[in-house]
């Protein structure tokens, strides 16, 4: 282990160095915040095609009483903007767990995981479909409900379980709903359209995305009649269940809004 101290863009141009030398796998750590200290090395590493990894920790405003400049905002949308680089926000243990498979493994680009500061629950993967979906991206978690989906709810990260927790209350509501574990947009893009249609039906309108961060570049996904419940304005200092719920980050919004499409 190396210690860099506070200097991410070293980091990053040493993590690269190291990956062009060969004979390690390198990765780097910091808060997802920090991502714009290290741009430049991640930009280089995405034009030259080196496999470095990077590990972005506290990845939203869920970091709490360090307030909007440790809080995370627009940057997820600033690394989905970067060509060749796979950004991937897993939502559980296990879907961590293949996030790291698929990183060690791609070897002609970097790629970033997004990892929350609060805890989160692991699902049981024996009532949700199994984590290898997030090679394709998107996967759909399950189907809730009777007869076909008439809503589909989208997430990633420290979200999948509040539109877990949502999808259910509606089924006991007797609505259908398709749950979509969402952590990569590039990995998800690199799938034919069989695929993506399989997962995301045209015939379904009725859509919801919930991310932790801007909304900006979630509207392809939901549609011009679906919602995204976002954060579209900086942080503040909170408990992270205070400042979840004052951003409508709940289970109980995504209900609501729900309610509203249906």
């Amino acid at each position: 282990n190396f210690h860099f101290g506070v200097r991410e863009h070293g980091m990053g141009a040493i993590v690269n160095g190291m990956a062009v030398h060969g004979g390690v796998i390198p990765y780097g750590a910091t808060f997802l915040v920090f991502s714009d200290y290290m741009r430049g090395a991640i930009r280089v590493a995405a034009v030259s095609h080196m496999p470095s990894i990077w590990v972005f920790t506290h990845d939203s405003i869920g970091v709490g009483e360090d307030g909007p400049t440790h809080q995370p905002v627009e940057h997820l949308a600033a690394l989905r903007a970067m060509p060749n680089l796979v950004t991937i926000r897993p939502g559980d243990a296990n879907e961590t767990a293949v996030a790291w498979k698929i990183a060690i493994a791609r070897r002609h680009g970097p790629t970033a995981l997004a990892l929350t500061r609060q805890g989160m629950a692991t699902l049981d993967r024996n009532v949700y479909a199994s984590a290898e979906g997030v090679e394709k991206g998107a996967y759909v978690l399950a189907d809730l409900g009777e007869g076909d989906p008439e809503l589909i709810l989208m997430a990633s990260g420290s979200e999948v379980g509040l539109i877990v927790a949502a999808g259910e209350a509606l089924a006991a509501e007797g609505r259908s709903v398709r749950l979509v574990s969402f952590p990569s947009w590039e990995l998800f893009e690199a799938q034919d359209a069989a695929y993506k249609t399989a997962v995301l039906p045209a015939n379904i309108t009725a859509r919801i995305a919930v991310e932790a961060g801007v909304s900006q570049g979630w509207h392809r996904y939901v549609g011009l009649q679906g919602v995204v419940i976002g954060v579209d304005k900086f942080g503040a200092s909170a408990p992270y269940k205070r400042i979840f719920q004052e951003y409508g980050l709940t289970a109980e919004n995504v209900i609501a809004q729900a309610r509203q499409l249906l």
